[in-house]
């Protein structure tokens, strides 16, 4: 019997993700935070991806007593210094959704040239069992953020970013040619591999 692996979010466009990369490995049970009973949220209060991902997998991990991922992510913009950062699930003003943000990012750089526009999306992973961090993963991707949104697939702020390999915006890439080149899907693929090679940590 597999030993469940609780995905530490609520946010339906990274567990796909996370589900699509992960589906392979043989002994794996995925859980989500919307899959147990209410857990009360971690505050994200670290200053880098790295700090609050370790963060939550301890406290999920201990929360829920099982085996856990946690996430963060976001988009880092070089005409705002690194903003929005840690911060871009928060970006703007509360009651903004993923595309609310996404106009409030593209206000936020109005007649900025495109030279000016670079950016690029960052993504911590963290492994953890109750009381103990197993390991940490990273990846990251960089493009430049567009005048317009472009394309509805992915979220976040996938219409906004544009991948000059590919000629388009994440938000116009399908999920698959997506997660083969973006900040997650590099994370995810060193968790895989981690995971193979580590058997032990899924069996029941």
């Amino acid at each position: 019997m597999g030993r469940p692996l609780l995905v530490a979010t609520t946010n339906a466009g990274k567990l796909r993700e996370v589900a699509a990369s992960l589906t392979s490995i043989p002994g794996l049970e995925l859980r989500s935070l919307v899959d147990l009973p209410p857990i009360p949220a971690v505050p994200e209060n670290e200053p880098t991806f790295r700090g609050n991902a370790a963060l939550k997998a301890l406290a999920y991990s201990r929360a829920a007593g099982m085996l856990t991922l946690a996430d963060d992510s976001g988009l880092c913009v070089d005409a705002l210094n690194g903003a929005p950062g840690v911060t871009s699930a928060r970006f703007g003003t509360p009651d903004l959704d993923d595309a609310g943000r996404t106009l409030h990012l593209l206000a936020r750089l109005a007649g900025v040239p495109e030279e000016r526009r670079g950016a690029r999306f960052e993504c911590a992973l963290s492994l953890a069992e109750p009381g103990r961090l197993v390991a940490e993963f990273d990846g990251r991707v960089d493009g430049r953020i567009l005048t317009a949104p472009r394309g509805t697939n992915g979220f976040g702020y996938d219409p906004a970013f544009f991948y000059p390999p590919a000629g388009r915006s994440f938000a116009e890439m399908s999920r698959e040619e997506k997660s083969a080149v973006s900040h997650r899907g590099q994370a995810l693929a060193k968790l895989r591999d981690y995971l193979v090679k580590h058997p032990e940590l899924l069996r029941g």
